[in-house]
């Protein structure tokens, strides 16, 4: 899926002021509390792969675009 054919996210989280574990933490703390049916897109400026493991192990799936500035914008949904 590219960008332009992403989904419109229902709850937007942006991460790039955060240091660890904040984004880490305030994403998982929205999936607990987000509708099943719904997405969240991240917006940080690193790559969380502590975040893609926890994702899996909690059954979400994910994809991952990067933006010409290195910007990570993470869409993530449950399985």
């Amino acid at each position: 899926m590219e960008r332009k054919d992403r989904p419109v996210p229902d709850l937007v989280i942006d991460a790039r002021d955060m240091e660890p574990p904040e984004p880490f933490v305030a994403t998982l703390d929205a999936l607990d509390t987000m509708d099943p049916k719904h997405t969240l897109l991240l917006i940080i400026n690193r790559e969380p792969h502590p975040l893609y493991r926890a994702l899996h192990n909690k059954g979400y799936a994910y994809q991952t675009d990067i933006t010409p500035d290195y910007t990570f914008e993470i869409l993530i949904w449950r399985k």
